[in-house]
């Protein structure tokens, strides 16, 4: 029979590394405050704020305020193509900006287009169906990284969004507008024209959507063959 010692006292960690731990938190805090502060983020955060100044303006309903509400939804589409140039160009890629310049995309879309349907400018079908593509395809990517896959964006993609923002703009002014360029060009009505891109940016939305599931499909069916491989 063996006898037993003393029971032995529980270390605690050494003092230093329980101050690496506060360090490495307070870092982490640290950077994504730097982060936050750069430029492209900046811009990013600033294309959310607009949000709310493109519906207040757009619930007011007359002609110039519908102008100055396509204005400054211009200007927010302007800042999406800047804030990921300048990331880019200046070296300042960071985990914060890939999560916001998404997030206020979708945003920034699909609350000016709910808030389109019940003035009548577009469908609801329409946007119902845009909203749904973007969640499933944003979930897709979600389950696609947590598996290590990289699946690019299509061209179908990137047509999509232009036709978006073009089409977004035209249903924002919703007017009928006369052109006169030295001779009269008759009148156009833009809700027409907007909902016609907007049609057209569906067909775009749901090819890509098939597209991108069906290669989400042959990355996780070829993940699987590897790991299963002797």
């Amino acid at each position: 029979m063996v006898a037993e010692g003393p029971p032995q006292p529980i270390e605690a960690p050494p003092r230093g590394e329980l101050m690496s731990k506060r360090s490495l938190k307070a870092l982490r805090r640290k950077t994504l405050w730097q982060d936050a502060k750069n430029l492209p983020n900046l811009l990013t955060f600033a294309r959310i704020v607009m949000i709310p100044a493109v519906l207040v303006l757009l619930s007011r309903g007359s002609p110039r305020d519908c102008f100055w509400a396509s204005l400054v939804y211009a200007l927010a589409a302007i800042t999406d193509f800047f804030d990921g140039w300048l990331a880019r160009r200046q070296g300042l890629v960071s985990v914060l900006g890939k999560f916001l310049d998404p997030l206020a995309d979708k945003l920034i879309v699909s609350a000016t287009l709910v808030w389109l349907v019940p003035m009548g400018r577009i469908a609801a079908w329409a946007v119902v169906l845009l909203i749904s593509r973007e969640i499933t395809i944003t979930a897709l990517r979600s389950i696609a990284s947590s598996e290590g896959l990289i699946i690019a964006a299509g061209d179908q993609g990137k047509v999509k969004t232009a036709l978006q923002m073009i089409g977004i703009v035209a249903l924002i002014l919703g007017y009928p507008y006369s052109l006169s360029y030295g001779i009269d060009l008759g009148t156009v009505n833009l809700t027409h024209v907007g909902r016609l891109l907007i049609y057209i940016s569906l067909i775009y939305s749901l090819t890509s959507a098939a597209k991108y599931m069906g290669l989400f499909v042959d990355a996780i069916d070829a993940k699987n063959k590897d790991a299963s491989a002797p």
